[in-house]
């Protein structure tokens, strides 16, 4: 049976514990805080064998968006000065707006797409997406593609 390479972005609260703790324990090792697979799987509360199942299945988004572009689509109040607070966040990141599309807003909330260009100088994207969405007035912030 051929290996599907799918791949998904989720938010950290949907991923199972194990995993959260595989990439706990990846960083350990990275870090050498610690110098054996048994030390960082022993430090995170998971056994040896469960960070080898996951080890290369797992990864921080941060890790694999250099280069790359991602698109992100927003449920946000229709306020003045919001598109502006978004787009300092990205500013202040480092990363390049390639597109930017609003909708005319419908009782008072717009949706906006925005297509950006993360390059080898931008901060942590994961961060950058976080700070996004916890901007008073954003409802919702889904990650629709990354190339």
């Amino acid at each position: 049976m051929e290996e599907s390479n799918k791949y998904f972005v989720v938010k950290e609260k949907a991923v199972p514990e194990v995993l959260l703790k595989v990439v706990e324990a990846k960083k350990l090792l990275e870090s050498q805080k610690v110098l054996t697979v048994q030390e960082a799987a022993d430090h995170v509360g998971i056994s040896r064998s469960s960070f080898y199942k996951y080890k290369d299945y797992i990864f921080p988004f941060k890790d694999t968006a250099r280069g790359r572009t991602i698109t992100v689509m927003f449920q946000m109040d229709d306020e003045p000065g919001l598109l502006s607070h978004v787009l300092e966040i990205i500013a202040a990141y480092g990363a390049n707006i390639l597109t930017i599309y609003q909708s005319i807003p419908v009782n008072g909330v717009a949706t906006l797409t925005i297509s950006v260009d993360i390059l080898p100088t931008t901060g942590d994207v994961s961060r950058m997406i976080g700070e996004m969405e916890n901007q008073n007035g954003v409802h919702y912030l889904n990650i629709l593609a990354r190339e």
